[in-house]
């Protein structure tokens, strides 16, 4: 039976002490980001002072969770040199440190010693797991939650190992 997946807003309203991400893709097909990434491509780039063209409900519920007092974490492990969707991800990401997430990049050579978990994930005040699936080229699939505490340990000790050896998103240069 097919679980039923809470929105990530309603999750992330839920949330009490902390929400990392950790990202191990490097490239992602996404919805609307697709169209986002084609335009970027052909010279498209963001007015970051016309907040109102690109704040949308995720970056006001990350800043929404942060003003709680909730530390909002992305890590990101990519491959070098990067690719194209990867300088356009570290571009758009000023929108996430502009809502407040702290965000840093691992080149996956550095992490060949991390026991990493099969997928991307989000976790939740250490405890809850929400699972992104996706295809070979980068197209979502399917999320799930998983609660078992083993899972959430794994998750937390990938992600704070990445964290520490990551270098910072005003630092990493692509």
């Amino acid at each position: 039976m097919p679980q039923s997946v809470p929105s990530f807003i309603d999750m992330l309203a839920d949330c009490h002490r902390s929400a990392v991400h950790l990202e191990m893709r490097d490239a992602y097909a996404i919805g609307d980001e697709t169209d986002e990434f084609e335009a970027w491509r052909s010279g498209h780039r963001t007015n970051w002072d016309d907040r109102e063209s690109w704040w949308h409900p995720f970056y006001q519920a990350v800043s929404d969770a942060v003003a709680r007092d909730v530390v909002v974490r992305r890590a990101r492990v990519v491959c070098e040199p990067v690719t194209e969707y990867i300088r356009y991800e570290h571009y758009i990401t000023h929108a996430n440190v502009v809502a407040g997430e702290k965000v840093r990049w691992l080149p996956r050579r550095r992490a060949t010693d991390i026991a990493f978990p099969g997928n991307d994930f989000w976790l939740f005040d250490d405890r809850l797991v929400r699972v992104n699936h996706f295809t070979g080229d980068g197209v979502m699939v399917d999320q799930e939650v998983i609660e078992d505490p083993a899972v959430a340990k794994l998750c937390s000790s990938a992600f704070e190992a990445v964290w520490e050896r990551a270098v910072t998103h005003e630092e990493y240069q692509v």
